[in-house]
């Protein structure tokens, strides 16, 4: 009997483990939230310009900067001329097409369209860089790029003995040839844009002329209030001022002033972070602090001044993406000088903030089992600093939660350590016993299979006895293919119980996930060993006695076996057959005091 007794212990405690382990489904790793993950050289580190060494960087997308329903097309400046021996030293070659992949790739990752590249002329070090990232922006779709002859080209111009113009002109021909019959090239109403960096500085220009010169006749963007008023204006485009005692906003301000005095042209706005030409070999001191990420964000405000969702400004250049040696690259990303530092008490996960909070977009709430894989608990929005971790279904288990200010667009991502945290809630029965015993947040059913073109319902019910106030209902982790909708989109359980119907649109099966089949494996383990042990009742129960110490401890090898076999069951990287397409979405219910979430796992056959 006490072999039988022992037995069932084991199992209890294996159960225990099991049902842990099947709550914490990672959503991402400690490595992919703190590693760098931008483009900047990993080996990069902080400079004295003000330069961000290689960091975790918001990706969130920059448009969320602007006005509410902005249609603004954004470019960042791009220098390709590192790697070359008179430019600083920055980790990577711009000739390098890995480099100028990843380099794309990070800016599609910030909501960027698209890049304008400081050129420098034909059959040189930059060109080389040129031609790669328009090899590369071709195989990104939507995704362009346009040429700003500097007047650097000007003055290195292989046409020898030429005026200014006939160099502009060689140098132009040599674009619309190599560059305007890409289909990644930057057109407005099908034709290619072309900007310039004080280029007539370089000696007397008949723009009329350069123009009539080209069998591709571009439109030609200038530069400042007074590229408004240039011959062959088509529009123009603001920059960084560096010896502005504001920060530029006057300088800014003005400039869209006087883009909407010219409506039929183009205006071309920008943001920055701030300007340090200290470390640059042709610097003069020029420094625009960067406020710890406030310039950045006031360049922003000066646009929202002045346009709205029915005044559209229709480009915004970011000035720089990786400028390193005027300290405006925003490539390693922005430091806001943010920092917080977490704690649990009791059941409230909670944290202390030290800088400006307006630099932050949201927080992320991870919890994990191991430290380093890490499943999304909920994203609390700026303004909240405390979790009551009682409003989910956590089983008891030792756990390590993490708390992360997910910067605004641009500015480093900050997460701290863990903290350790114990559940002592009252719901330590597994899953599914309803959250703690105050209040509850389920979802019913949690598993549901759609079909292509078909939807499923959930149930989602909340339960506060103390009172919660209002609960926003949202879906997070939803892939592309699958649509929620709430009605209501809101509910209010008051002291008591409330419901919201979930239906989850299948509209299109593209994407897979492993998590179902690794936890439909492990439930398969009890199952098997419940029945072995069942099958031994059944057939005769004296036997039964000699033998069912065997069979558990069976039981407990198998499901050990199985759960070891799937990395952990949920923990599982092994990739789910080609025939498996299956989701886990948390449903997040956001309140004044709490946030709660409950996961639904949707398999689309």
């Amino acid at each position: 009997m006490r072999r039988i007794q022992l037995a069932a212990v084991l199992l209890i405690a294996i159960s225990g483990m099991v049902w842990a382990s099947d709550y914490v489904v990672p959503t991402t790793t400690l490595a992919a939230q703190t590693a760098n993950n931008t483009s900047a050289a990993n080996g990069f580190v902080n400079q004295k310009n003000g330069n961000l060494g290689a960091n975790n960087v918001s990706k969130v997308d920059v448009r969320t900067l602007l006005y509410s329903g902005a249609t603004t097309t954004v470019f960042a400046h791009l220098m390709l001329w590192f790697g070359d021996g008179g430019h600083m030293n920055v980790g990577y070659s711009s000739t390098d097409p890995a480099q100028v992949q990843r380099q794309i790739t990070d800016m599609i990752s910030r909501g960027i369209d698209g890049v304008v590249i400081d050129w420098y002329g034909p059959n040189n070090f930059i060109d080389q860089a040129t031609q790669l990232v328009m090899s590369e922006a071709e195989r990104h779709p939507g995704f362009t790029f346009a040429i700003m002859i500097d007047a650097g080209a000007i003055h290195r111009s292989s046409c020898s003995g030429c005026s200014p113009q006939q160099s502009l002109i060689s140098l132009l021909q040599y674009v619309e040839q190599k560059y305007f019959a890409s289909n990644a090239y930057l057109t407005i109403d099908g034709q290619p844009v072309v900007t310039n960096f004080n280029v007539d500085g370089s000696g007397s220009i008949d723009w009329d002329a350069v123009n009539g010169a080209l069998s591709v006749h571009p439109r030609f963007l200038f530069q400042d209030n007074d590229g408004f008023n240039h011959a062959m204006s088509d529009g123009s485009y603001s920059w960084v001022m560096p010896q502005a005692s504001d920060y530029g906003l006057g300088y800014l301000s003005s400039f869209y002033d006087a883009g909407l005095s010219f409506p039929k042209i183009e205006t071309v706005g920008s943001a920055y972070k701030g300007f340090n030409d200290s470390l640059a070999s042709w610097g003069s001191r020029r420094i625009m602090g960067q406020q710890c990420g406030q310039t950045w964000l006031q360049t922003f405000s000066e646009v929202n001044n002045i346009y709205n969702g029915a005044k559209q400004l229709p480009y915004l250049q970011l000035v720089t993406w990786n400028d390193y040696e005027e300290a405006t690259e925003l490539e390693s990303g922005i430091d806001s000088c943010f920092s917080l530092t977490a704690s649990v008490s009791g059941s409230a996960l909670q944290w202390s903030v030290n800088g400006n909070e307006n630099t932050v977009d949201h927080y992320n709430v991870y919890i994990s089992t191991d430290g380093q894989n890490l499943m999304t608990l909920t994203q609390p929005p700026v303004g909240v600093r405390a979790v009551d971790l009682c409003s989910f279904s956590i089983p008891a288990d030792n756990y390590k939660l993490f708390v992360q200010a997910v910067g605004k667009p641009m500015m480093a991502n900050r997460m701290p350590g863990p903290v350790n945290y114990s559940p002592a809630c009252g719901n330590t029965a597994g899953p599914g016993t309803g959250g703690s015993q105050n209040s509850s947040f389920t979802a019913s059913p949690t598993t549901l299979t759609i079909p292509s073109g078909q939807s499923g319902q959930v149930t989602i019910t909340a339960t506060s006895p103390s009172g919660n106030g209002s609960i926003s209902l949202s879906c997070d982790y939803l892939p592309a293919n699958l649509v929620c909708s709430f009605s209501p989109a809101t509910i209010n359980p008051g002291s008591g119980t409330a419901s919201s119907m979930l239906k989850i649109t299948n509209a299109a099966a593209t994407s897979k996930n492993s998590s179902g089949r690794t936890r439909g494996l492990m439930y398969a383990s009890w199952i098997f060993s419940f029945g072995l042990a069942g099958f031994v009742f059944v057939g005769n129960f004296k036997k039964a006695r000699r033998v069912l110490p065997a069979v558990l401890a069976c039981a407990l090898v198998g499901s050990v076996m199985l759960t070891a076999s799937c990395g952990g069951g949920v923990k599982s990287s092994a990739v789910a057959p080609a025939e498996a397409k299956i989701y886990t979405i948390s449903i997040l219910g956001n309140s004044a005091s709490s946030q709660m979430s409950a996961q639904v796992v949707v398999s689309v056959p």
